[in-house]
């Protein structure tokens, strides 16, 4: 009855629709207090990357992005298979959009999921573990909100059209080159158009050691039109088409041997977003999103079977209204997703070799719908309290088209929370939230199954979450300051497990393998001078499945263990013209990590191993510059990774060489010195 309701809803909008971005200030991260007031549960460890600190540090990946990010660690020194981690889950855990599209699924777990050029974005914004109920689907871990650029915005004064030309040079080891052009169509609506291209050749480690398969070529074309068409109205579409193609490992995530060979392959992201809002002025607002995303990845496995490739497409709509009633805001909801994944053999059947079960079978397919409907409400009764409670119920299905398996799944989630001002400047801040998530679309590489086997556990249950956060926030004279204490568990875990169990289960299998916690604080410290201002965090959590930490070759697509973490970053900024910043971040050692317990269940190994996670140090130094007053030119200069360590990122798999059988098991290192030079000229 409800998807029914929500395919109604859809089909009587005669066009797709999106939330449009927020207004955020231009600083360095920070607690999100004016991307939606509606936010109370959590806020203490929510972030907004704004686009300034972007821009400062010529960020070029995900790990750029959330380097000065405080719960969140991200792995993998090569673009494609990067993957982000928050509080220890990996990010196929959290609800991760793009203007409101979301780069949901998994076309190869030796992949990242999440791919985006910072380039085109305004601010990325993060909410951290379970939230309120307009998070999104599957948002067990947290939420991630990439928002592009308002074309308008692009404009200075009374300019009407302009374009910013940007080059720029890596010495560890690349080029990159855009153009953007924008302008006013009328009023306050405007267009937008960026191609960005970036060249790597592979990157040496800081012991000069070069690592193959890091090279790889990107291009991106995006395209924007839309605005303020006045009386309340703002509608924007969007259209990106993204592209990455190199010559890579058998797992893009391990390292690639002097003797081993490198594979053909090749990503492409092309998304199509359609944003409308409403402000009535009459104390009601309604906002949108509807979106098309497929995404596609194909790898040459000439050496086996030749040519494969994947495709995940989803298409949906969020449609949400907000009313004000008295000290009430009140925002509810609808939001329908329908996901496909496919995956196939692309060459002659002859290459398919006796890897292949059955050869009257060449392409796998799963489709999934999901509808939820949601309410949130934020109370102040009074100026120094805000109430916030909300209730979200979801509804999952899923349908495996080749082989005729289904899972079927629904439940309510509700939080709470408040932010209680104790003293002037002294917060007060306690939530608990909950969230619920089915059996999404598998894993696209691993869709094809031994005949008469089963993928699905016929007892599977939704993941169900509880998160529980309290702490205090300071602000006065130009200080901040913030301790948070968090204690995440979800029950049911949904996993593919390493190995194959007996039979009928198939080579991949999913099931309820236990229950996880993670639970860990968050302290952050700042003061701003005006000149100049400094920032730090410290982090600090232990991640568990069943009372055993967590290891991200064993857990691949649920979590990883990261040392205890520090980062401090300073500015210093002696005109409006010139600026430097240095960052600092520590991670300590975490050794004796216990691995390996799937190879003892099923007798592959006689006893569970050992392995570490050495600590490291990495300073990065940024620098900006703009040499005349009409501010046209500027340039930008950085240096990643000073000391040039030799290390491998926490969120990237262990080291597992030393111990027999699995000596090719282990993540990439990270990259040597990289010194950045980038130039940018406004017309």
């Amino acid at each position: 009855m409800l998807k029914h309701a929500l395919v109604c809803a859809a089909s009587a909008a005669p066009i797709l629709l999106a939330l449009p971005a927020s207004a955020l200030a231009l600083a360095a991260p920070e607690r999100p207090s004016e991307i939606d007031e509606l936010v109370v549960v959590g806020a203490l460890t929510d972030v907004a990357v704004t686009r300034s600190e972007l821009a400062a540090t010529q960020a070029n990946d995900l790990q750029d992005i959330f380097r000065r990010t405080p719960s969140v660690t991200v792995g993998g020194s090569v673009g494609l298979a990067q993957k982000i981690y928050v509080r220890g889950l990996e990010d196929s855990q959290l609800n991760v959009t793009v203007d409101g599209a979301p780069q949901g699924g998994t076309l190869f777990h030796h992949i990242g999921r999440v791919s985006i050029e910072p380039e085109l974005l305004e601010t990325v914004e993060l909410q951290t573990g379970a939230g309120e109920a307009t998070a999104g689907f599957g948002a067990i871990g947290g939420a991630i909100r990439f928002r592009t650029r308002d074309p308008v915005s692009l404009l200075e004064g009374d300019q009407r059209f302009g374009a910013i030309a940007k080059a720029g040079w890596f010495s560890n080891d690349g080029q990159k080159y855009s153009l953007t052009g924008y302008g006013r169509l009328t009023g306050d609506v405007g267009v937008m158009a960026s191609f960005v291209h970036v060249d790597r050749e592979a990157m040496e480690d800081g012991d000069g050691v070069l690592m193959r398969g890091t090279a790889g070529e990107q291009t991106l074309g995006f395209l924007k039109v839309g605005g303020d068409f006045g009386d309340g109205h703002r509608f924007a579409v969007s259209y990106e088409q993204r592209k990455e193609k190199g010559a890579f490992g058998q797992r893009p995530n391990w390292p690639v041997r002097v003797n081993d060979r490198l594979f053909p392959a090749e990503a492409e992201r092309r998304t199509a977003v359609a944003n409308y809002g409403f402000d009535s002025g009459q104390g009601w607002d309604l906002e949108a999103t509807g979106y098309v995303t497929r995404t596609d990845f194909t790898q040459d496995r000439f050496d086996r079977w030749g040519l494969y490739g994947a495709e995940i497409e989803s298409q949906g709509f969020d449609l949400r209204g907000r009313f004000e009633l008295g000290a009430h805001r009140l925002t509810a909801g609808v939001e329908h997703r329908r996901d496909s994944v496919m995956s196939q053999y692309l060459g002659d059947i002859a290459q398919w070799g006796p890897w292949t079960w059955d050869r009257n079978v060449s392409r796998f397919e799963e489709e999934g719908q999901l509808s939820a409907i949601y309410a949130q409400n934020l109370w102040r009764p009074t100026e120094a309290l805000k109430i916030s409670f909300g209730a979200r119920y979801d509804d999952y299905e899923l349908e495996q088209i080749t082989y005729g398996g289904r899972a079927a799944s629904d439940g309510f989630s509700f939080n709470a929370g408040l932010d209680y001002e104790l003293l002037a400047g002294l917060t007060l801040n306690i939530g608990y939230a909950e969230a619920f998530r089915g059996k999404e679309i598998g894993d696209a590489f691993t869709l094809e199954s031994r005949p008469g086997r089963r993928s699905l556990a016929p007892d599977l249950r939704a993941e169900t979450v509880g998160n529980f956060e309290v702490g205090l926030a300071w602000v006065q004279d130009g200080w901040t300051a913030s301790a948070v204490y968090y204690d995440m568990k979800i029950k049911d875990v949904i996993l593919d497990q390493l190995g194959s169990g007996p039979a009928p289960q198939a080579a991949t299998y999913y099931e309820n393998v236990g229950d996880y916690q993670s639970d860990g604080v968050e302290i952050r410290l700042g003061y701003d001078a005006g000149l100049w201002g400094v920032d730090a965090f410290y982090n600090s959590y232990d991640a568990r499945l069943n009372g055993r930490q967590i290891e991200g070759y064993e857990q691949i697509a649920l979590g990883n263990s990261m040392g205890d973490n520090v980062n401090v970053t300073g500015r210093f900024d002696p005109s409006p013209r010139l600026g430097f910043q240095a960052s600092l971040t520590h991670y300590s050692d975490l050794n004796d990590i216990e691995v390996l317990y799937r190879e003892v269940e099923l007798g592959y190994i006689g006893q569970t191993q050992f392995v570490d996670k050495p600590g490291y140090t990495v300073l990065d130094l940024f620098a900006r510059w703009t040499p005349f007053e009409d501010r046209n030119i500027e340039l930008l200069a950085a240096i990643y990774n000073v000391f040039d360590e030799t290390y491998r990122a926490h969120a990237s798999v262990a080291d597992y060489s030393a111990i027999p059988g699995y000596e090719i098991v282990r993540g990439l290192n990270e990259p040597g010195r990289n010194v950045r030079l980038t130039a940018s000229y406004r017309f």
